[in-house]
């Protein structure tokens, strides 16, 4: 195992380093370059690509929040068994098409320069998955040696719970960007109950339960303000596009994965309420 690494094969720092520059295009107002980046995160880690699955397994061991020694070893076994299941030719290829897109769509020549808070264990992240896809041919020294350093890590990290009113800088990057994203299509400036579904979207994608619990209160709150609406309502007319309207709500599916999709039809409901409240 060499004690060089190669920050630009790092899923986690490079993903980092995407954030950092979409960043500073904000800051400096260079909306398009910051498009430029977001495109790359969205084409490269998007579901389904080998790099998407490293990514969320590098996630998991770095910033997931274990109560003890036997939760964190837990976690680590599942992501030794998830990281051997990547197909390594793929994932090689990919992370070669995402350092060519950088390279070459990306105006930011300090773009690998920009120090990383966490890089020793990002490093060491790295560095372990893809020894375990070596299988018989890792360092078996090594590989025990950084095992104990991320379960060590596992224990003392506190960055699992997301704290909405303290966020960090990377998911408050990603709320800017996924707000600005939905005022752009919209054209309007979302309303509180808005930005907290996307909030919950975009910072808590693993908490399937959590956003579903939520979009159901949504879901619930709009269609009781629409039948207190019907009954003042004495128009024969619009009462039958309230119940139009009522069955469209009720038929919104929760069952499912929640996807943009469904983040879009939950911001139309949402924006229904707060008319129907004014």
């Amino acid at each position: 195992m060499s004690n060089k690494h190669n920050k630009k094969r790092n899923v986690g720092i490079i993903y980092e380093l995407l954030l950092r520059n979409i960043s500073n295009c904000l800051i400096e107002n260079r909306k398009k370059d910051a498009q430029k980046a977001l495109n790359i995160i969205e084409n490269r880690f998007k579901k389904g690509t080998e790099l998407y699955k490293e990514f969320r397994l590098f996630n998991a061991l770095v910033k997931t929040n274990a109560s003890g020694t036997h939760v964190a070893a837990a976690i680590l076994q599942e992501a030794k068994i998830g990281s051997k299941n990547i197909n390594d030719k793929k994932l090689d290829i990919e992370k070669s098409a995402l350092i060519r897109d950088i390279n070459y769509k990306l105006n930011d020549n300090n773009f690998y320069y920009r120090s990383i808070n966490d890089y020793t264990d990002y490093a060491t992240v790295q560095t372990v998955m893809n020894e375990w896809r070596k299988s018989e041919y890792s360092n078996i020294a090594k590989v025990a040696e950084y095992e104990n350093k991320i379960i060590q890590r596992l224990i003392e990290n506190k960055n699992s719970v997301v704290d909405y009113d303290r966020p960090t800088e990377s998911d408050a990057l990603i709320f800017k960007l996924m707000t600005e994203k939905i005022n752009q299509r919209y054209e309007n400036k979302l309303n509180e109950e808005q930005k907290n579904i996307i909030r919950y979207y975009a910072l808590n994608e693993d908490k399937s339960d959590k956003i579903k619990e939520f979009l159901s209160e949504v879901k619930s709150t709009t269609k009781k303000e629409l039948t207190n609406f019907k009954k003042n309502n004495k128009n024969s007319f619009i009462d039958k596009k309230i119940d139009i309207v009522l069955e469209k709500i009720e038929t919104l599916n929760l069952d499912n994965q929640i996807d943009d999709s469904t983040i879009s039809k939950f911001l139309i409901v949402s924006q229904l309420k707060k008319e129907l409240k004014s």
